[in-house]
């Protein structure tokens, strides 16, 4: 059973934030994610220069609060990656989860790092780097 804190007083911060990255039209790539597991949420937009390298990012997210900081975390850290760094963000981030890797290198991922303890959340995590592969992708 797990016995870590998972929503710390950083972890609620982190999902106040959201309302710095809102959810407009005007970014033109879009990608959406659901986890099988919680029932979360999220809609992300994208704006990316030629080569793919994202320059803004909105996004309207339905999770819990650890759901929500993942999200906080992802736009963050995003501008200025490409669909290939964000990718590989998520393939590694995945691997971390199901204990099969360290922390990845991703600013602020060990904010919620409790949140690898408990299997239901890890959905919830994942959920900004499905939806922004998702959008980048299909450009």
């Amino acid at each position: 059973m797990a016995t870590t804190v998972l929503y710390t007083p950083e972890v609620l911060g982190l999902a106040i934030e959201l309302a710095h990255y809102p959810l407009s039209e005007a970014l033109p790539l879009r990608g959406d994610a659901r986890s099988r597991t919680c029932g979360s949420s999220i809609v992300l937009g994208l704006e990316a220069d030629a080569a793919g390298v994202v320059q803004r990012i909105g996004l309207r997210c339905q999770a819990c609060a650890i759901g929500q900081a993942a999200a906080a975390l992802f736009a963050r850290g995003a501008a200025g990656r490409d669909a290939a760094q964000i990718a590989a963000a998520r393939d590694a981030i995945g691997a971390w989860l199901a204990g099969e890797a360290p922390l990845p290198d991703w600013p602020g991922l060990e904010t919620i790092a409790a949140a690898r303890d408990y299997p239901a959340r890890h959905g919830a995590v994942m959920l900004p780097w499905d939806a922004a592969v998702a959008a980048l992708c299909a450009r």
